[in-house]
């Protein structure tokens, strides 16, 4: 287990004129998370805030352009001088006229895209309404007296529609069938729209979208219609050339527009965090303690004299304040990404990453022992390293602990006769495979306990430590209550020692429960009572939880007997090792992914949610910004 690194809060005093220069300097060295400056009474100006406004404008458009032009990044960039006030201006203004020209050509193609989609859909129509060969004008005009549906619905309900507006006085008449879809026309006289159209919408009718001024045959129709698509896509794709051009044209200026940008993020970043009065700006936050010697180096060969940076520890007052900034090894950092996913350790808090990878494997292997299936999984991790872009050390940690429990179990893809076990065979004694599953979980709740009380300690709350049903009070109520258990079901060991050592326990976590709760006194005793009550149940809960270690490694043995079962009834040898191979393939992804799941709420909710806090923030330092660029 680690600790986050210790971190101390700085406070750099510089000229107001140096501290563009300052941010970049801060920036290159990577070890600043910026924090809101100190004393913001006595400094009320904000230097970098105009500054930090115009640099989001010109990133928004560059960003914008960017996304539109395809990018590379293989360029030389962070190269120049900090813009001031006036060249940002200038930049977002010139990245503004050119992101406008971009949009235009996006919109164009936008419509150009949305009016093929439409002319397709009225081609398909037209193509239906060929087979009446008559002007469609006849169709779609509006009428004194006549009242003209056309559109399509499912077939099964045309005899229904029919009978419905029958009623009304309109006629139906079906045009063609395609998949079980009627094209039809439904007319009438005028007066009962309401009660046809709500006939019609009860039928899933989808009324055909054409044209209103449509006065030819089908055929010149779609002939038109292809004619003025043609016309749109054209003209999209001149707007397309022009941007292209443009592109090409200005493709070195957008790239140093990113560079300049990139130089200028860092004190745009400080826009509300430097605070300054007079001719002095102060920047403050968090940093390793142990790299101060580098940035004060690095301020020196810039500056010379002409800065003043303080560091100290934290105060007990800032500990919610300051980030954790947490190195893992490689072969950790996929347990890291799990752990960040439930939340970040607290400054000074445990960090549980190895007590979280060496659990999580160890009981993967538990529960998915198998020599073969082991190996496989680690072979495919090594060999996918790179599609697996940093988990590989999980995969192939998972498979070797599972084969090593396989070696334990004496299986090697479900075949148990092939390797003997180093212990037992899990069919063999399943009330053994259980008991080891609840003994490891009582294990496992003590370390948890006795990191929680760790974390209380470290963070002051030495009365949690002691007192709470998470500190020692907990963990002597729980120990006791095993033993005393113990010594009913075996009739071994102190039990009255235990039980009475149970009750005071209780007694004590009872105690401090009320002691914390500040309502009414009788109201205090029910909710203590309650609370006393849930840390108990709680314990043993969770202990059960751990029987399902056992359970899914009997799981998987009886999977791997189905599958050689369903083997040796295939015809002939070949079909047998079919059998063999599509059934662990299948046990291998599917149960493997279902242990894993299993695992990781044993993880979070037996292990995590009893000793980790996880309200940390993560260390984000100052760092120059790199960006995109547009492809030459």
């Amino acid at each position: 287990m680690f600790r986050p690194v210790p971190m101390q809060w700085i406070t750099l005093l510089v000229l107001k004129d140096d501290t563009p220069d300052a941010a970049v300097v801060v920036a290159r060295c990577g070890i600043l998370d910026p924090d809101a400056a100190e004393w913001p009474n006595l400094l009320p100006d904000l230097p970098g805030k105009r500054f930090a406004e115009l640099y989001g404008v010109a990133r928004g458009y560059l960003d914008k352009i960017l996304a539109h032009c395809p990018r590379s990044d293989d360029r030389p960039r962070l190269a120049g001088e900090m813009p001031d006030e006036a060249q940002l201006e200038a930049l977002g203004a010139w990245l503004r006229t050119l992101w406008l020209q971009c949009s235009n050509c996006q919109e164009s193609s936008r419509r150009a895209e949305e009016e093929r989609s439409y002319v397709a859909q009225l081609v398909k129509m037209l193509d239906r309404f060929a087979v009446l060969g008559i002007d469609l004008g006849l169709l779609t005009r509006s009428r004194q007296f006549l009242d003209v549906h056309i559109g399509m619905m499912p077939s099964a309900h045309v005899a229904r529609v029919r009978e419905a507006v029958a009623l009304a006085g309109y006629v139906l008449t079906p045009l063609t069938e395609e998949r079980g879809v009627v094209q039809a026309v439904v007319a009438g006289p005028k007066g009962r729209e309401a009660e046809v159209g709500a006939a019609l919408r009860a039928a899933d009718w989808e009324a055909a979208r054409l044209p209103a001024s449509l006065e030819d045959g089908p055929q010149a129709v779609r002939r038109r219609l292809l004619e003025h698509q043609d016309r749109v896509v054209a003209e999209a794709n001149t707007r397309c050339r022009q941007v292209e051009m443009m592109r090409q044209e200005f493709g070195d200026r957008l790239v140093q527009a990113a560079d300049l940008l990139a130089m200028a993020a860092p004190y745009a970043e400080l826009g509300e965090v430097a605070r300054g009065r007079g001719g002095l700006t102060q920047i403050g936050g968090w940093a390793p303690a142990s790299e101060l010697a580098g940035l004060r180096s690095a301020l020196r060969d810039r500056f010379g004299s002409r800065f003043v940076l303080n560091a100290r520890v934290p105060r007990p007052d800032e500990t919610g304040r300051v980030p954790s900034l947490l190195r893992h090894s490689a072969l950790l950092r996929p347990f890291a990404a799990l752990v960040s996913n439930y939340g970040v350790p607290r400054y000074g808090e445990i960090d549980p990453t190895l007590l979280f990878a060496a659990s999580f494997v160890i009981m993967f292997g538990m529960m998915f022992g198998d020599i073969g299936n082991g190996v496989l999984i680690a072979v495919v991790g090594a060999l996918a390293a790179r599609r697996l872009h940093g988990l590989a050390p999980f995969v192939i940690a998972c498979g070797l602990a599972s084969a090593g429990f396989g070696w334990a179990y004496g299986s090697v893809f479900g075949f148990e006769e092939l390797v003997h076990p180093l212990w037992i065979a899990p069919l063999a004694d399943p009330e053994r495979m259980l008991v080891v599953a609840l003994y490891w979980g009582i294990g496992f709740i003590l370390v948890a306990g006795v990191l929680s009380m760790g974390n209380c300690i470290i963070g002051r709350r030495y009365r949690d430590a002691l007192l709470d049903g998470k500190g020692l009070a907990g963990l002597v109520l729980y120990a006791a209550v095993l033993l005393g258990l113990r010594h009913q079901i075996l009739g071994t060991g102190p039990g009255g020692v235990a039980w009475v050592t149970a009750a005071a326990a209780l007694t004590l976590v009872f105690g401090y429960h009320w002691y914390q709760y500040s309502g009414k006194s009788a109201e205090g005793v029910l909710v203590a009572f309650a609370q006393s009550i849930e840390d108990v149940i709680g314990y043993f809960s969770n202990t059960l939880s751990f029987l399902r270690v056992a359970a899914f490694e009997l799981n998987h043995v009886v999977l791997a007997a189905a599958v050689l079962a369903l083997a040796s009834m295939a015809q002939g040898r070949a079909g047998n090792w079919i059998a063999v191979v599509l059934g662990n393939i299948f046990i291998m992804v599917l149960e493997g992914a279902i242990v894993a799941i299993q695992v990781l709420r044993l993880e979070y909710y037996e292990g995590l949610s009893r000793y980790f806090g996880g309200s940390g923030r993560e260390f984000r330092p100052l760092t120059l910004d790199r960006g995109g660029v547009p492809a030459s």
